[in-house]
């Protein structure tokens, strides 16, 4: 067989060329943090954080329940609670149609995964925002579904942890109905003070808008993950607004625990550990069951 026949693949000697194969769609990503090219399943495997550079990827609510609790511990609460239309809201699709999208590609009903738990055999109650659905935006259901685990940890005298993923704020499609879950759920935290209640706030990559302006920023205790975007406006938004450039590091979990606002910086895979030691410190006697 002559060179030229292997090269172009030649028919007549019966050795066709093989067709060029390429690497299959979504088993390698880029880190945003060091630019290593990483195997999914590795990233996967940690938690959804990079093995090189501890860059924290986003993690779902029903993960992160999975990686935080103790196996088969989690009891989901109001998960039949779902949004409705009020305002008939509609800018390039209705309110309703995007509500059914977003149900259909996250597998959620809304923004929010509440329910109680243990986590190294200790009871608490457990609030996570999902920044898949509606960028984990604050509408009337996901106020609701906060206020009834308020009431319910308040109930059972049992620690209460919220955990934040919400880059959209208050839920503009709601309009003043999503604007008032604010201060709603403000006002049930206050009373889960008043009544004893240990409150841990976990903040995560985005907390913004009116969820970090309200229940996010009350924690008795505020942990965050690293490098986590927290604030009420984003560094675009006050560009574009007020054409102020920002101090470098500005809004992340490290510029605000240096300046008081967040009490430690908390690995995802220590997470656990750290709720446990703070609910053996903080100690709280549940009420006892009938």
């Amino acid at each position: 067989m002559n060179q030229e026949s292997l090269e172009t693949g030649d028919k007549s000697s019966g050795n066709q060329r093989r067709p060029k194969r390429g690497v299959p769609e979504g088993l390698f990503l880029r880190c945003p943090g060091c630019g290593a090219t990483l195997y999914k399943k590795d990233v996967e495997r940690n938690q959804n954080v990079c093995p090189e550079c501890d860059h924290h990827f986003y993690i779902s609510a029903r993960d992160r329940i999975t990686h935080l609790v103790d196996s088969d511990s989690f009891e989901e609460w109001f998960d039949n609670l779902r949004s409705v239309d009020p305002l008939a809201f509609v800018d390039r699709k209705s309110y309703k149609d995007r509500l059914v999208d977003e149900r259909k590609r996250t597998k959620l009903n809304e923004a929010i995964v509440c329910g109680r738990a243990f986590v190294r055999g200790r009871p608490f109650v457990a609030a996570i925002t999902d920044s898949a659905f509606s960028m984990g935006s604050m509408g009337s259901v996901v106020g609701e579904k906060l206020v009834r685990s308020i009431e319910k940890a308040t109930e059972l005298r049992l620690p209460l942890v919220i955990i934040s993923a919400s880059g959209g704020g208050a839920r503009m499609q709601e309009g003043i109905l999503s604007l008032m879950q604010m201060a709603k759920v403000s006002a049930a935290l206050a009373k889960y003070d008043d009544a004893g209640g240990l409150y841990v706030s976990v903040l995560t990559n985005p907390t913004m808008g009116g969820v970090a302006a309200s229940f996010a920023s009350l924690g008795d205790i505020t942990l965050a993950e690293p490098k986590a975007l927290i604030g009420f406006a984003g560094p675009r938004t006050i560009w574009a607004t007020v054409r102020l450039e920002l101090p470098k590091g500005f809004q992340t979990s490290e510029f605000l625990l240096a300046h008081g606002f967040v009490d430690r910086i908390v690995h995802r895979r220590s997470l656990r550990d750290e709720l446990a030691n703070i609910f053996d410190y903080c100690r709280l006697k549940p009420k006892p069951s009938k």
